[in-house]
């Protein structure tokens, strides 16, 4: 018999077998738990609601001792402009080890803010707003005129920070404009339009 064939034979055998035991393989449950979500978005509802706070309330309490104001947007927004002095760890890189090196104490309070507290700057600060998509004119007319679904991210940011133990959060309730003299940003942007000092 030819190598060639026998070297071929044995190959699709392999396959074959590969392909059976892929097939027969059950693999266990994603470490995904909606229950376990919904627990926490029940626990962290009423606690959300009276840690709201002002932009003049969320500044005086980021100058207090024990405090960090936390930046969980991406890196690469968090590196172009950020309210100074902001700690960052973007959303996606939440782990308990990863929170930790960043908040060492449970204790810590937290302030948290997101891209929908910011209006004047949509590059850096672009809502995350989901608008009805329908088709057709009248449909499209018709999807104007509901009310948006605001997708910010101090929502998630907040309910995941609590599962992780971290309960002393508070949350800035304002929709405030870039230009508000009370704010003092910092990042490459920042520097890029102010060179020597940060605003």
């Amino acid at each position: 018999m030819n190598r060639g064939i026998i070297v071929a034979a044995l190959l699709s055998a392999l396959l074959l077998n590969n392909a059976v035991l892929a097939e027969e393989r059950n693999y266990p449950k994603a470490k995904v738990s909606f229950d376990d979500f919904s627990s926490i978005v029940a626990a962290v509802e009423p606690h959300r609601k009276k840690r709201l706070v002002s932009l003049d309330a969320f500044l005086k309490m980021s100058k207090e001792p024990n405090t960090i104001i936390l930046d969980s947007r991406s890196t690469f927004r968090y590196q172009r402009i950020h309210l100074k002095g902001a700690k960052h760890l973007s959303f996606t890189d939440f782990t308990q080890a990863n929170l930790a090196e960043v908040i060492p104490s449970f204790a810590t309070r937290i302030l948290i803010y997101c891209n929908n507290n910011f209006e004047g700057n949509e590059v850096d600060f672009s809502s995350k707003v989901a608008r009805p998509q329908r088709n057709g004119a009248i449909a499209r007319q018709m999807s104007d005129q509901e009310k948006p679904l605001m997708m910010a991210l101090n929502i998630p940011t907040y309910i995941n920070l609590y599962g992780y133990g971290y309960h002393n959060v508070y949350e800035l309730d304002e929709l405030v404009d870039v230009n508000d003299p009370r704010l003092v940003f910092e990042g490459s942007m920042v520097e890029a339009s102010m060179p020597g000092k940060a605003r």
